[in-house]
């Protein structure tokens, strides 16, 4: 009982850090990219700022708002941080991390999706629609080349649970993989287009010819705006956690104990500090491309997740 009761507890924390870290993570992929720039970024803080102002004010909705529309914020933000618990960010024996595996978790995230599209739809928009519209595009693409990326990860620990592969890749024998390199650039394009960053999109700019994810929640405002938001940083949380686990598993604990626990939480945030300046730096060197190259750019992922799957097939196998 004693054990029951720690694993739940160290699953609260892990949760709760997730969702109180994803704004930092947000803020700091940022101040990078103002720094890159040669500019004064807005500081670390100011996503937290942000969804203060944000739950401060007043909602205004749409006449024809449908209870879908209202509900939304709501659904998405728990379907992310469903999937923040599911990722082992910390440990590898807690108790959602055996509940479910790596194919829960492309399906709950396609599942926040659906939320946010169908959202963007229900007012009836022109911008709302054609935002939803690309947005499923993307995720039509993208979603096959992850899971090739997962399939690789799972041949290699024989299993498609994600702390079973951080316990195969971590806290066995140091084994190098030439398919995890093809997995990994494939990942970096897929986690690229499924945060709506550069170069399929571009998160700074309002212009609604080309965005895709501001373009569905023009008609929020108020918490509901506040909740899509913290929403997006806490997918971003989950894609960085997630490429942590695979590709760089050193530092999470190999249980569910507290002091194994408390030492991997420096390990993540040094790994996150990195792994956002190294985002920042890819937006920087590259250019915001043109929506009808976004099948050409997420093609190139999926061939690359199926050359990672074959190299493991023909040479590690």
């Amino acid at each position: 009982m004693n054990a029951s009761l720690s694993g739940l507890a160290a699953q609260f924390t892990e949760l709760a850090l997730a969702v109180l870290l994803a704004p930092l993570l947000t803020g700091w992929v940022n101040q990078c990219r103002a720094w890159l720039q040669n500019k004064s970024g807005p500081g670390l803080l100011q996503p937290y700022r942000l969804l203060g102002k944000l739950f401060q004010k007043e909602i205004v909705l749409a006449t024809n708002a449908s209870p879908l529309f209202r509900a939304a914020p709501y659904l998405i933000f728990g379907c992310l941080a469903l999937a923040a618990a599911i990722v082992p960010t910390l440990g590898t024996d807690l108790p959602l991390n055996a509940a479910a595996d790596a194919i829960a978790l492309v399906g709950l995230l396609a599942l926040a999706r659906l939320f946010i599209s169908l959202a963007g739809m229900d007012v009836g928009t022109a911008f709302g629609t054609l935002g939803a519209r690309r947005e499923m595009l993307v995720g039509f693409l993208a979603e096959p080349a992850l899971l090739m990326v997962l399939f690789t990860a799972s041949l290699i620990s024989q299993s498609t649970s994600l702390a079973t592969i951080v316990e195969t890749l971590a806290h066995r024998d140091f084994v190098i993989y030439p398919s995890l390199a093809f997995a990994g650039v494939a990942f970096t394009m897929v986690s690229l287009a499924e945060n709506a960053r550069i170069p399929v999109d571009n998160p700074a700019t309002h212009l609604e010819l080309t965005m895709i994810h501001e373009a569905m929640i023009l008609e929020y405002s108020g918490r509901h705006l506040a909740m899509v938001e913290w929403a997006a940083s806490l997918k971003l949380f989950v894609y960085s956690c997630m490429g942590l686990a695979l590709f760089f598993p050193w530092g999470v604990a190999g249980g569910g104990d507290w002091l194994g626990i408390v030492l991997a939480l420096p390990a993540l945030l040094a790994k996150l500090a990195v792994g956002g300046a190294a985002l920042a730096l890819i937006e920087i060197v590259s250019a915001k491309m043109r929506i009808f190259r976004a099948p050409e750019f997420l093609g190139t992922a999926f061939l690359l997740a199926v050359l990672a799957l074959l190299v493991h097939v023909l040479l590690e196998g």
